[in-house]
């Protein structure tokens, strides 16, 4: 698994994550590695994604098609609703061009895309899971493997730190330093929240 983590804070948003990937007992460390960055950018939006290794391409493919090029997939990840849109949008893509196997337990409401990752955008910082449920986060969230120890470093740290980068790195950090499927070097990105405009009536 992972340790990807997002923080807002001072008008900026982070978004980082560690470098290791796993297979079973077998490691693939930074070193081995010549694209050990787990995360993904398409336009203004930073995306990382825990589970299969396998999502990862195959977002990158989606994103770099000639359909999304040309708007006939529309990839909008600008709200809480955007992105479910988005993502309902991509699910039968993912079924159908990339074979996406949707099945997880009997008892679920909606087919599984299998997927869960964290957005950061101008927007803000949101997490997307495998019912294409979306969640927008207020100040830090984690995912993966990783996600306990790094919310518990966070969650010390947010009120006496300065910025959202200090915050998500100490997050990854933690990550890699408790959990066996996580390691350093850590990559993240910065982005600046746009800001929203208010008007006088």
């Amino acid at each position: 698994m992972s340790t990807v983590v997002v923080a807002k804070k001072a008008g900026k948003v982070c978004i980082a994550a560690d470098s290791l990937t796993s297979f079973g007992d077998l490691k693939l460390s930074s070193y081995y590695d010549a694209t050990h960055d787990k995360i993904l950018r398409h336009d203004e939006n930073y995306l990382g994604i825990v589970g299969s290794a396998a999502h990862q391409l195959v977002l990158e493919s989606v994103f770099a098609s000639k359909k999304v090029a040309e708007k006939k997939i529309n990839i909008d990840f600008s709200s809480r609703l955007s992105i479910f849109e988005s993502f309902r949008t991509l699910h039968p893509v993912l079924k159908q061009k990339y074979f996406l196997n949707s099945k997880d337990e009997d008892d679920d409401p909606y087919e599984s895309t299998q997927i869960d990752a964290l957005i950061a955008n101008p927007f803000g910082i949101f997490g997307v899971h495998s019912l294409r449920e979306v969640t927008e986060y207020n100040k830090f969230w984690a995912i993966g493997s990783g996600a306990e120890y790094a919310l518990g470093a966070m969650f010390a740290i947010y009120d006496t730190v300065a910025s959202a980068e200090e915050i998500a790195e100490a997050g990854v950090a933690a990550g890699a330093e408790f959990n066996n499927a996580s390691s350093m070097p850590l990559s993240s990105y910065v982005v600046d929240l746009q800001q929203l405009q208010s008007v006088a009536k």
